[in-house]
């Protein structure tokens, strides 16, 4: 089984992106503006959070996909390019995460 990456979940969105909002949750979320998304990815962030305090493992999986799923959704009606996300995340594994957080804090 080929292992789906990210990438391919932000190719998807842009994907539906254009297709017309009665056919595709992406395009109609996508429709509704920025507002829309970062509502339901802070719902889907509840849930999962909600699901690990509960030991479910079964659901955090799922509510883990949402959360991610929103979140490019998110991303994209914002403009912000998940290559942008993937190279912040990567220059801060360039140091400790206690020393990264220290740093933000001064800024």
């Amino acid at each position: 089984m080929t292992k789906f990456s990210l990438d391919d979940l932000a190719a998807l969105v842009d994907s539906r992106a254009g297709t017309p909002p009665e056919t595709s949750y992406t395009a109609k979320l996508l429709s509704e503006g920025p507002a829309k998304a970062a509502k339901k990815l802070g719902e889907e962030a509840v849930e999962a959070a909600i699901a690990a305090v509960q030991g479910d493992r079964k659901a955090l999986v799922s509510e883990a996909a949402d959360v991610l799923y929103h979140l490019v959704v998110t991303l994209k009606a914002v403009g912000v390019p998940l290559d942008d996300v993937m190279a912040e995340l990567g220059r801060r594994t360039a140091q400790s995460g206690l020393a990264e957080k220290a740093a933000r804090r001064h800024t």
